[in-house]
């Protein structure tokens, strides 16, 4: 992005949560990230002014500050602003009261109230939390086609498409997969649950449901501990499960207004990652720096 807020480039690389992948593996992404767009916009890393790094993981202040320290080396002369992903989507929320539901790979949702004051729900990590989001979703639909194939000694349809879909002969090959790399295998599941659903496959519709009833009650705590049941405010959706399965967005979208008929339900105004250059620009303001 440069100074008039033009987007000069985007790309999209892997993973960057250092939690769960690792510090090495978020370097690897957010370094070929850099490079795809300073290729395509043609632009050299000196001249980068400010950069902006929304990151789950990166509450914890330690994990902050490690990945600022690899992204100065990296950029020298770059003033550096690091926050949460979720902070990042509530930046690019309207003014006023406002929540932001995250359903991704995991769940989580941010809420500011009137008076501005700022909390979070969710968000722990796929050992403690996370109901509701991908690698849950994933995880519940293997469970519940490997418990089909034990009652009845056959594979259900939506068992069968999963295992297409994770090109594996059979059920032993996955528990081996979850065994040693879960965050890779259940997250994959989603778009198969997902398409199913769409389908009208029942099992793949009462998965959903339930998702659908964890990430709701994500935010009926986040609003009632924001005191937002009875105002107006701003609700939007954002997260890699969100537009993938019509049933499962209709779905969503009921729940959260019969929850929250004043709300004016959406998704972000603004992508993630577009307000993060936003913030850079803002931050190059505060110091008086200038440039891409």
């Amino acid at each position: 992005m440069d100074e008039t807020q033009k987007i000069l480039a985007q790309s999209r690389t892997g993973p960057s949560n250092p939690t769960r992948v690792g510090f090495d593996a978020v370097l690897k992404a957010l370094k070929e990230g850099a490079k795809l767009v300073l290729t395509q916009a043609k632009v050299e890393p000196e001249s980068i002014a400010g950069i902006c790094a929304g990151l789950a993981g990166t509450g914890r202040l330690e994990a902050g500050v490690q990945i600022r320290a690899a992204l100065a080396v990296a950029f020298p002369r770059t003033v550096i602003k690091i926050c949460t992903d979720l902070e990042l989507a509530l930046a690019a929320m309207p003014d006023g009261p406002a929540i932001v539901l995250v359903a991704g790979t995991g769940s989580a949702a941010i809420g500011r109230s009137a008076d501005r004051n700022t909390l979070r729900a969710g968000g722990f990590g796929p050992l403690l939390g996370d109901e509701g989001g991908a690698y849950d979703v994933g995880r519940r639909a293997l469970i519940t086609c490997l418990r089909d194939q034990e009652r009845s000694g056959a594979d259900s349809p939506l068992g069968k498409q999963i295992l297409r879909q994770l090109s594996v002969a059979g059920w032993v090959g996955v528990q081996e997969r979850a065994r040693t790399n879960a965050d890779d295998l259940f997250p994959r599941v989603f778009p198969v649950v997902a398409a199913a659903a769409d389908a009208d496959d029942k099992t793949a519709h009462a998965i959903l449901r339930d998702a659908v009833k964890e990430l709701a009650g994500l935010v009926k705590d986040l609003a009632g501990r924001l005191s937002l049941h009875d105002t107006r405010f701003h609700l939007a959706k954002t997260g890699g499960m969100i537009g993938r399965s019509a049933f499962f967005d209709s779905q969503l979208d009921d729940s959260l207004r019969a929850a929250f008929p004043r709300a004016k339900i959406g998704l972000l105004p603004i992508s993630p990652v577009e307000m993060a250059g936003r913030l850079a620009l803002q931050l190059l303001s505060a110091t008086g720096a200038a440039g891409n």
